[in-house]
């Protein structure tokens, strides 16, 4: 994206100044998307904000940056912020291949995710990472400690118990969902194709609790080393409490900060998931405060 750059140019009148503004404006919050080929699938993503700290926005099951964080694209500070939203293998516009749920696809993501930032020239940033995508993200933070600067992850865990399953077996037919909620989806697969990948991916989740201990990623958790904040909405139905206590203990250094609304509600509101010391131009380079 282009950088306006005003030093030294001279103005002779007010409404040169206020075309040039308006114009700066416009491009600092304008989206740029594409795709890039990382690990041979093309993965899409949308990028905006001229910031020196990047940060990627990694989605929740069957998510997309069009379904899961149109408010962060938009309300991130875009001066401070380099903002890469993205679509992982399978899932909205980084299709084809179709969705599948290999015993490593959480994994396979986090790999994906770290290897299509270095791709778009991104030697460290930092994750927020929302159910799915923070799992995603915890795995990425702990193979790749030189490479993440800071973490937020919410409606994340690093295991399933068998109440997670039976949370996890109550929606698992999307017939039963709200109009509502199963809009979005079927706008991006269709109903079919949603009722299929959702089904896949009810599959996919199970296999984890018959390992020790239902671990996802447990042995992994004291590997991580950035600041990491964990988020809990405390209406949240498909999360219980435990999970976020369990991510506080293990993650060395991390903090907790509770949420009266649900994560969903979280999610969708521009004033909702907008950590305020995220980071900014003292912490570019990954230190300073906590996020």
């Amino acid at each position: 994206m282009a950088l306006f750059v005003l030093r030294g140019r001279f103005f002779s009148c007010r409404s040169d100044v206020r075309r040039v503004t308006t114009a700066a404006q416009r491009n600092r919050s304008s989206v740029a998307s594409g795709k890039q080929r990382v690990n041979g699938v093309d993965l899409y993503y949308e990028q905006t904000g001229t910031g020196k700290h990047a940060v990627l926005l990694l989605p929740g099951a069957l998510g997309c940056t069009k379904t899961d964080f149109g408010p962060q694209l938009k309300s991130l500070n875009k001066e401070r912020h380099t903002v890469v939203g993205w679509d992982p293998r399978g899932y909205g516009r980084s299709r084809p291949p179709d969705r599948d749920f290999p015993s490593d696809f959480f994994e396979r993501d986090a790999k994906d995710a770290v290897d299509l930032m270095k791709a778009l020239g991104f030697g460290k940033f930092s994750l927020l990472g929302w159910s799915d995508g923070g799992i995603t993200a915890m795995i990425a933070a702990a193979k790749n400690p030189d490479v993440i600067s800071k973490m937020v992850v919410w409606g994340a865990n690093a295991f399933v118990s068998q109440q997670d399953l039976e949370l996890y077996n109550a929606v698992r037919d999307v017939s039963k969902w709200s109009a509502k909620m199963r809009k979005p989806m079927e706008e991006v697969y269709g109903a079919e194709a949603f009722a299929k990948t959702w089904e896949a991916w009810g599959d996919g989740i199970a296999q984890f609790a018959k390992r020790p201990e239902g671990s996802i990623c447990l042995e992994l958790l004291p590997l991580i080393r950035c600041p990491t904040l964990v988020i809990h909405g405390e209406k949240d139905p498909m999360v219980p409490s435990f999970h976020p206590q369990h991510l506080l203990k293990h993650i060395q250094g991390s903090r907790k900060e509770d949420q009266k609304a649900s994560v969903c509600e979280l999610q969708s509101s521009e004033d909702g998931l907008q950590p305020q010391s995220f980071g900014g131009a003292e912490d570019q380079e990954g230190g300073g405060a906590s996020p």
